[in-house]
């Protein structure tokens, strides 16, 4: 028996490489030349890529291929961001697909499916991606991104570390190729975030690696009905839990929570006691709290364009190396959000009578990211914290102190409309037509109802923990679900119990007016504030310049 199969066969790739590189030095003009080489039909491939950062130029080098003699690829990849990652699929490069986000081409990814021009594997959340390039969906070719490289394939990520080192791991260590775009090559690279014996080749890119400014929110866009809810959230959830340790998603309800809490938190008397640690990327709305001395400690899924030299000069709050420039890792980040954070919040497109979200609608295929790991409670969970336990007495009434389990908390933060008046609140969500028109074995469910703690709207804040059945958790749920259809189909004498009860809180009943919910407790309200308060550190992307 043979036992080095995949080792013989990545030396053929290679060899037929001959006369295309320098040593690991590709020219740009020859990378379209260098994959037809290196590929053969049916291979999996991943070009790096989750909802940020992007290996942009060998994308698009990818499209360039002839389709005789590359095609019927397998991507298995985190974003669907750039045109460039469907372009393969128009051209028939590429047939199936394994991927986690699409926000960008969310709508044009609905018309190729429903058209039949891609193949679909599943939408993943990112660490089930991760795992599964691990075991039955390694890479046979990975394209990859980074800062800078030397000539002998050592690369420097920089902030933007991201899946890197994931992906790299998969794919060079069974037996398949790694090639690199960087923006740069130099005798000496500022340090060493994927050593060279990894990577096979690399190729200066004709312009630096695309990087979405995804997690910038200004401050400006921000709504009073926003700002109340992150009042509710503040003292409802976090206080009522002492809720430490935290994910935030990256909407302006979330926005709103993190620009109040050096407000509202404070007269609340909160700072020390809540949202301290956090698994989150560098939002620029989080700099009043971390300036203000409430934030102790972030690790990071990837950067934000124009806060680095901010995460410098913060090093006792970000992970930053010996070159001052931030750390950032996808999967481990993903993991701390799964097992070492108690609250996730987050928002989401469609939510149903029980709970189900996703944000997979009939026009839009938007995918999860992190969000079902964030959004869930790890039951192989084993330590103790004092809001997990908390949560888990709520749920478990008559449990067994000892044997009991603690809960996560998993918030959906939504307003009862969405863009264009859509109702957020539905009685079956479009992902159930969805899986049916495309005979799917698995509905493209984003967080499932069983791990939702918490639904807060404008009109509230049902907690679900308290409910004992189905029925009193549907009329809680309609309960906050406004003048939506599912809302106006609320039983109100049983709301109104729910209410009496404490499942379903309005804000007068957390002691909040309304009228207070003013822009007035931002503590920035605008971008320029934001690089006012980080004393100049932050650098904004231009399109966020306004004045």
């Amino acid at each position: 028996m043979t036992w080095n199969k995949r080792r013989t066969e990545r030396d053929q790739r290679l060899n037929a490489t001959r006369g295309l590189a320098s040593g690991k030095i590709v020219g740009a003009g020859d990378v379209t030349a260098l994959l037809e080489a290196v590929l053969r039909p049916g291979d999996r491939v991943c070009i790096e890529g989750d909802n940020q950062k992007q290996a942009d130029f060998l994308a698009k080098a990818l499209t360039g291929c002839d389709p005789s003699r590359v095609f019927d690829l397998h991507m298995v990849q985190s974003g669907i961001v750039l045109p460039a990652h469907l372009d393969v699929f128009e051209r028939r490069i590429a047939r199936r697909l394994d991927y986690s986000y699409s926000g960008p081409q969310s709508a044009r990814m609905a018309r190729m499916l429903y058209a039949g021009q891609i193949e679909l594997g599943a939408v993943h959340t990112y660490l089930e991606l991760f795992a599964r390039y691990f075991i039955d969906l390694t890479p046979q070719v990975a394209l990859i991104a980074a800062v800078s490289s030397d000539r002998d394939g050592n690369l420097y990520t920089g902030p933007n570390t991201e899946d890197t080192p994931t992906i790299v791991e998969a794919t060079a260590f069974h037996d398949g190729i790694v090639i690199a775009q960087v923006n740069e090559i130099l005798e000496r690279v500022p340090r060493v975030d994927i050593p060279g014996d990894r990577v096979h080749f690399i190729t200066r890119s004709p312009s630096e690696f695309f990087v979405e400014p995804l997690f910038t929110r200004d401050p400006a866009a921000i709504t009073e009905s926003q700002i109340l809810m992150a009042m509710m959230v503040i003292k409802g959830i976090y206080a009522h839990y002492g809720v430490e340790r935290l994910n935030h998603g990256i909407g302006f309800g979330a926005a709103a929570i993190e620009l109040i809490l050096p407000t509202f938190g404070e007269s609340l008397g909160l700072k020390g006691k809540i949202a301290r640690r956090w698994a989150l990327n560098p939002h620029p709305t989080l700099i009043p709290a971390i300036e203000s001395g409430w934030v102790e400690q972030i690790h990071c899924f990837g950067s934000e364009v124009g806060m680095e030299g901010y995460m410098t000069a913060r090093p006792d709050i970000f992970f930053t190396g010996a070159d001052g420039s931030l750390r950032s890792n996808r999967a481990i980040c993903q993991t701390a959000g799964l097992y070492a954070c108690d609250l996730f919040i987050g928002s989401t497109l469609q939510i149903d009578i029980q709970g189900h979200s996703s944000t997979v609608t009939e026009s839009r295929v938007a995918g999860f990211g992190g969000a079902p790991n964030m959004g869930s409670d790890p039951h192989g969970r084993r330590h103790a914290s004092a809001s997990w336990m908390q949560a888990g007495r709520e749920a478990n009434l008559d449990g067994a102190t000892k044997l009991m389990r603690g809960r996560k908390l998993v918030v959906q933060l939504l307003e009862t409309f969405g863009e264009k008046m859509a109702p957020t609140f539905v009685e079956s969500l479009d992902a159930i037509k969805y899986a049916e028109r495309l005979n799917l074995p698995l509905a493209p469910v984003m967080i499932y109802g069983d791990d939702v703690t918490h639904i807060v709207t404008e009109e509230g804040i049902a907690n679900l923990l308290l409910c004992r059945d189905a029925s009193e958790r549907e009329q809680a749920i309609r309960g906050v679900a406004g003048y939506t259809a599912v809302g106006r189909a609320r039983d109100r004498s049983m709301v109104a119990r729910l209410r009496a009860r404490g499942v379903i809180r309005r804000a007068e009943d957390l002691g909040i007016d309304p009228l207070d919910a003013d822009r007035k407790l931002l503590a920035a309200r605008s971008i320029k504030d934001l690089v006012r308060c980080s004393g100049g550190l932050y650098r904004p992307p231009p399109r966020y310049r306004n004045w």
